[in-house]
């Protein structure tokens, strides 16, 4: 069955029509030594166009691996993942890439910034990729260092920002495609609270103006906090759902 089909066949069953990630029967084995080790084990999850979902649970529990999926930056052992339209995992791996780029952002713990490149560089980056002259996207870039308060950092190398303002420049770079969704791995693990706050309040910020769709997986109950809905992973199935407390919501 082809992702259309898988598609069609989901929202018959009552999916909303604006879903924006869709995982159906999502399973992920390894091979350790001798034993098959299962990280997800037939995962089913909807995530509206929209909205912020925080994924929770002890280590182990596949939340990484659920992130990785949805991204397409590994291939399910079994299953499907729909961003939209699009089965992700029938893409080759050319086209896999070129709707990453085009479509979903990243934000990742270790913010993985190209250290070669100025912050204004990296933020254009996913531009640059897509053959894009950085004289052509420049005042967007700067607009949204702007905004996020790095335009005075913006020549500066990744060695010459606090670990705050890599994040935000990562969060820059995952913005400037203006994507469906952003996916963030433990975005404040190496953060102080106070940093990782700020951090929380741009994703926030970004879901509540912009109506990007926010993946967040964290083991912080105050991480938590700031999305709309939890999702809690144990033994690489759904444990549990429920919608997450929200006192750091500005209305």
């Amino acid at each position: 069955m082809n992702g259309e089909a898988v598609a069609s066949q989901h929202r018959s069953a009552g999916s909303p029509l604006s879903s924006a990630i869709v995982a159906i029967h999502l399973e992920k084995h390894y091979r350790r030594g001798g034993a098959i080790v299962r990280a997800l084990d037939g995962v089913d999850l909807t995530i509206p166009e929209g909205q912020f979902a925080a994924v929770m649970g002890p280590s182990g529990s596949g939340k990484s691996t659920l992130l990785h999926l949805l991204g397409g930056l590994e291939r399910p052992t079994a299953g499907t993942v729909l961003i939209g339209d699009t089965d992700l995992h029938r893409l080759s791996g050319d086209e896999s890439a070129r709707f990453r780029r085009r479509h979903i952002g990243f934000v990742f713990q270790f913010f993985n910034l190209v250290p070669t490149l100025t912050a204004a560089e990296n933020v254009a980056l996913p531009l640059l990729l897509e053959g894009r002259r950085y004289a052509a996207v420049k005042d967007r870039v700067e607009r949204l260092l702007e905004t996020l308060r790095l335009l005075d950092r913006a020549n500066h190398a990744p060695s010459e920002l606090s670990g705050g303002e890599m994040q935000r420049v990562a969060i820059a770079r995952a913005l400037i495609v203006e994507p469906r969704v952003i996916l963030a791995d433990e975005p404040t693990g190496n953060l102080d609270s106070r940093t990782g706050a700020e951090i929380l309040e741009l994703l926030r910020h970004a879901c509540d103006e912009s109506g990007v769709t926010i993946v967040l997986v964290t083991h912080d109950l105050r991480a938590a906090s700031y999305a709309d809905r939890a999702v809690v992973l144990r033994d690489g199935c759904v444990d549990s759902e429920s919608a997450a407390q929200r006192p750091h919501r500005r209305e």
